[in-house]
């Protein structure tokens, strides 16, 4: 008989999101209610969160969350942070016992700015100063993992079902004006606390159902201007492949979202002439980061989320769109848990929608 982890099922993941158009606050108890109803869709090994606008006290700082196999790994890591940064504020993450959440390793965050002067003598700008800071952790200090990076948002991962993951980090303690979600069913790479979704670099968080068949090929391309993956599971790739776009090449989320999922040659001949030079530009210069295979993902950034199938729709998702709230999910049921009013719809494959929060002062 197949046991749990041994039955391979395509289809699997669930992935869910929930997005306050007024920048009001939402709870972090509805995001977890809303994916642990997609449980059958994940088998324990992995489940995570990532919340924005949860940190409002400390909303200029780059909220560093990190995992550490033991204290020498921290020591090493903590060195490397002071050495770089200016240190406000550093803790624990705050968690409760759960009987399902085993093996966690050593949980930290630190609020943290940039050191002016290593800044100055890096030639870089400040995000990047930072991302370039956070491959280094995640390359050269064994057992130390920088799982996010973002200002004002967290991620907060684990093995274990997602419902259980959101008890073990508290997160009804936690209020956002955005909430994604993912449950994870691994078929290729392995059930592991870092390999957990969401993937993070900076404020993007992708969250993602599928398999990324080009992983190689995206990979590559992406080494080649500093990006290192480090955590075993293909989704990290596409973290990376937004950043590259839209923070390094100035690229709109709606050009990025059509380099990953770009039209199909043969629907590019048949656009208007501008639109079609325009696209055949964007499949040539930026050829290696198609993304190829089934998926259906959710990028989070700063201010709002975007979701986008791949262009043949192989793997679920739909969308409810609302005056106020607006949600993205695997399956109808993780919206309706929260909302039986707004209506659904299923978006078209290569489609970007892109929901936008107007952002509240704190």
């Amino acid at each position: 008989m197949m046991r749990e982890g041994q039955v391979h099922i395509p289809a699997g993941c669930a992935i869910s999101g929930i997005i306050s158009h007024d920048g009001s606050d939402i709870g972090g108890e509805d995001i977890v209610r809303s994916i642990a109803v997609m449980h059958d869709r994940s088998n324990g090994l992995g489940g995570g969160f990532a919340g924005y606008g949860i940190y409002p006290q400390y909303k200029e700082y780059y909220a560093l969350h990190l995992f550490y196999d033991d204290e020498r790994a921290k020591s090493a890591c903590e060195a490397f942070i002071q050495a770089h940064f200016d240190v406000v504020n550093l803790s624990r993450i705050p968690t409760r016992k759960h009987k399902r959440i085993q093996n966690e390793p050593l949980l930290w965050r630190y609020f943290v700015q940039p050191l002016p002067t290593k800044l100055q003598e890096s030639q870089l700008d400040e995000r990047e100063f930072v991302a370039r800071c956070v491959f280094r952790v995640n390359t050269d200090i064994p057992g130390a993992y920088v799982f996010s990076s973002g200002k004002n948002m967290g991620v907060f991962k684990a093995a274990g079902y997602p419902e259980d993951v959101g008890e073990f980090f508290r997160l009804e303690e936690y209020r956002g004006y955005l909430w994604t979600a993912h449950g994870r069913y691994p078929t290729n790479t392995p059930g592991w606390w870092g390999g957990a979704h969401p993937f993070a670099l900076l404020d993007y968080s992708i969250v993602h159902n599928g398999e990324i068949s080009s992983y190689d090929a995206n990979r590559r391309f992406l080494e080649m201007f500093g990006y290192a993956c480090t955590l075993l599971t293909d989704t990290e790739v596409i973290t990376y492949l937004f950043d590259f776009l839209v923070r390094r090449q100035g690229l709109t989320l709606q050009e990025a979202a059509q380099v990953a999922a770009a039209p199909f040659w043969s629907q590019i001949e048949r656009m208007e002439p501008a639109e079609r030079e325009r696209l055949t530009y964007l499949r040539n210069m930026f050829a290696s980061l198609l993304i190829t295979g089934p998926f259906s993902i959710l990028l989070g950034f700063e201010g709002g989320m975007m979701a986008l199938n791949d262009r043949l729709k192989l793997r679920s998702m739909v969308i409810a769109r609302g005056s106020k709230r607006s949600y993205v999910a695997s399956e109808e049921c993780a919206i309706r848990v929260l909302d039986r009013e707004t209506p659904v719809f299923s978006p078209e494959g290569g489609q970007p929608v892109i929901l936008y929060a107007k952002r509240k002062e704190a």
